[in-house]
């Protein structure tokens, strides 16, 4: 154990969120029960990120229905982040049954609050009509709020809506700026429409890059969706790379991925 480890498990009451990060650096094991004394002490800091360790079972037990009790405990005395994962923790049905409704109320909550994820997570309700009226202004205007705080996701959504000329006119050039800005900072959704872009402007080989780089980081539904996209580009070589979508695909998903990946090698 570190000296700046045994000194921090020393003040677990006085931890501040930059502590937190330190001690998650070390030992899972040790970081959770210095987390879990500090939430215990009443740190706000402390009391979502134990519930963040509970979800995923990091150092500790996982437990989703601890877990949504203290971002209860937390969003009850305005933490924004806990505000934001208690609406998760309602929308996906972790640790208790879903409310879509009650869900939006706590992204509202966080977003009031300056929360990038709060916005993001409120304006996709806004933006489907799920759990709340549909909204695209109001969608766009959050996203952009998010985006302008560096987050990656809505950077990439801010490039849709001027792409498609939803809510705002058209404008490719800007809609071409927001992907590579959400590319850069690591949003793997950013990184392939940043691809796209690429590739049609001839730069294929530096889509190459970017498509890899979305490939590593991608998720399953992501993936499925990708890979089907890319075995339709006009550029042979992009078409060669949907095969690696598929086989990361395969080894994520179900029976029906393998089929599909058996399916075009």
């Amino acid at each position: 154990m570190s000296e700046v480890t045994k000194a921090l498990l020393r003040r677990e009451q006085q931890l501040t969120g930059d502590d937190l990060a330190t001690l998650l650096e070390g030992d899972p094991g040790q970081a959770a029960h210095a987390i879990l004394n500090a939430a215990r002490e009443g740190v706000l800091e402390a009391q979502t990120m134990l519930g963040q360790l509970l979800l995923e079972g990091r150092g500790i037990q996982r437990d989703p229905a601890l877990a949504r009790t203290w971002f209860q405990i937390a969003a009850r005395q305005g933490h924004a982040m806990a505000h934001n994962m208690l609406g998760r923790c309602l929308d996906q049905g972790w640790g208790g049954e879903a409310n879509i409704e009650q869900a939006a109320e706590h992204y509202r909550q966080a977003a009031d609050s300056g929360s990038d994820w709060g916005q993001y997570n409120l304006a996709n309700l806004l933006a489907t009509g799920r759990g709340v009226p549909r909204d695209p202004p109001r969608a766009f205007t959050l996203y952009v709020r998010a985006a302008e705080q560096g987050h990656a996701k809505s950077m990439n959504l801010v490039g849709r809506f001027y792409e498609e000329g939803q809510v705002v006119l058209r404008d490719l050039p800007l809609a071409h700026d927001w992907y590579r800005r959400s590319a850069e900072a690591g949003d793997f959704r950013g990184q392939f429409s940043h691809a796209a872009v690429l590739a049609e402007q001839g730069q294929v080989e530096v889509a190459l890059s970017w498509l890899q780089q979305a490939l590593q980081l991608g998720n399953l539904n992501f993936l499925r969706v990708a890979r089907e996209s890319l075995l339709q580009a006009p550029h042979s070589a992009i078409r060669a790379q949907a095969r690696e979508y598929f086989r990361r695909a395969a080894e994520l998903g179900e029976d029906s991925d393998r089929e599909r990946y058996a399916s075009v090698i």
